[in-house]
């Protein structure tokens, strides 16, 4: 038996309730970690509010990444042996003692980083890597906007982004968070509190490729702060999906909005993201040019309290469960 965290109801924090389930084996192609830490998202804070159901076949316990060791492998797995020390993006589950995902999903704990900065890695590196460089395919000395650049995404696009040459801006809600944003590597931080990021893009030229998790009201707004031919992707819509835009001006100004969500893939096509981490953002990590922004640790028991600390705001950076 192993301990998990259960969501008993949908509601706020306080419906994650620690609990015991058996222990689950891996299939053919995946392996069975035994969970050290595991990243808090906030699409597990959606899934507990009801709002986001697990893939057909995934754990309904929430968590979709973690550090630890291989203890287990199933059928027809090769790159990976009992021992092995990972992160990996999960499909669900990560909030336990143990949990199950594909082989391919798996990265090795980049050297120099322990398994509590590792376990900060694969749901933010993943969501990154895909939206910025391979949808939104950022070029060096574009001018790049990020939103929410304190939150995990932000500070991994921020760092990410910066490292292959971009200009980057981004946003935040106060000013010390707009502090932390320039110390990782931002060119301007803009406090939305007091500042219009409109204004200042389109001083600036306009922003080649904007990432936003905010929607709502911004969605609009952002397409004003676009340069011709700019590209928005879309991750969230934490201020709501469903907003009125004129979509003249992204025909006259020749804009690309687009968008994806990370957990409904296939596992091919996370496989494949996988691949490129490895190749191309990994050398970054381990030559010391990126690293994961802790912001605090919680007992994997007092899960309800680590999303309270997430939905707070208050949070700079990742927050981890510890489960070993």
């Amino acid at each position: 038996m192993m301990r998990v965290i259960e969501i008993t109801r949908p509601g706020g924090p306080d419906v994650l309730q620690p609990s015991e389930r058996p222990i689950p084996k891996p299939g053919a192609g995946e392996v069975l970690i035994r969970v050290a830490y595991a990243g808090v998202n906030r699409p597990d804070a959606l899934q507990r509010a009801g709002a986001y159901d697990p893939p057909k076949g995934a754990s309904d316990l929430p968590g979709l990444e973690a550090a630890g060791e291989i203890v287990e492998i199933g059928d027809g797995v090769s790159t990976w042996s009992v021992g092995d020390r990972v992160c990996a993006l999960l499909p669900g589950g990560g909030y336990a003692q143990y949990a199950v995902t594909p082989a391919a999903h798996c990265l090795p704990v980049p050297d120099g980083l322990g398994l509590k900065e590792a376990a900060c890695l694969p749901e933010t590196c993943f969501t990154v890597w895909t939206n910025v460089f391979l949808r939104g395919a950022l070029k060096g000395g574009e001018r790049f906007l990020v939103h929410g650049g304190s939150s995990g995404i932000g500070t991994t696009a921020i760092q990410l982004a910066r490292a292959f040459g971009a200009r980057v801006f981004t946003t935040a809600g106060s000013d010390e968070k707009c502090r932390a944003c320039l110390d990782l590597g931002a060119e301007q931080a803009i406090n939305y509190r007091n500042e219009d990021f409109v204004e200042i893009l389109r001083a600036a030229g306009g922003a080649h490729l904007i990432l936003d998790m905010v929607g709502g009201d911004y969605l609009p707004r952002n397409v004003r702060a676009l340069a011709d031919d700019g590209r928005l992707v879309q991750i969230a819509f934490l201020q709501g999906a469903q907003v009125e835009l004129n979509f003249a001006e992204v025909m006259m100004r020749r804009l690309t909005i687009t968008g994806s969500t990370l957990r409904p893939q296939s596992p091919l096509a996370k496989a494949r993201i996988a691949d490129g981490l490895r190749a191309h953002v990994w050398p970054l990590i381990e030559a010391g040019r990126i690293a994961p922004v802790m912001d605090s640790e919680f007992p994997l028991q007092e899960a309800s309290a680590a999303h309270a600390r997430m939905e707070s705001s208050a949070h700079v950076g990742k927050i981890v469960l510890k489960a070993g």
